[in-house]
């Protein structure tokens, strides 16, 4: 399993910026498919989810209305789309996979993460 991210950035207070993650190495269309961050001294956070299907995308409230995740099963790719950025999204960004094609009640319950992509807000 491979998840290669990608789009991080440093971006001033209201920008945007859209990560990328590459997938290989499984069935990517079976899998839901999420993000997840963890800024210095801080607990991991769940970001977004999404199923298999990419019908039925799930948002954490601190980033519910500003951020939008979609996923191209046909090129194994997920893709986080973050706009009105705050310096408190500044973070490094994972692309996690989950065992299942569904979220369950555990965002944080994921099988495989990549390395991560920075992301810093500030003026």
């Amino acid at each position: 399993v491979q998840l290669v991210e990608s789009g991080g950035g440093l971006v001033q207070p209201g920008g945007s910026l859209t990560l990328s993650c590459a997938a290989s190495g499984f069935t990517f269309s079976t899998s839901a498919m999420g993000w997840v961050r963890q800024a210095p001294g801080k607990e991991r956070e769940w970001v977004s989810g999404i199923n298999s299907a990419g019908d039925s995308p799930d948002y954490a409230e601190s980033v519910k209305g500003r951020f939008t995740i979609s996923r191209d099963n046909a090129e194994n790719k997920l893709t986080l789309q973050m706009n009105d950025l705050k310096p408190e999204d500044s973070a490094v960004y994972y692309c996690a996979r989950y065992p299942f094609s569904i979220l369950f009640k555990n965002r944080l319950a994921y099988q495989n993460r990549g390395q991560g992509t920075q992301v810093t807000v500030s003026s």
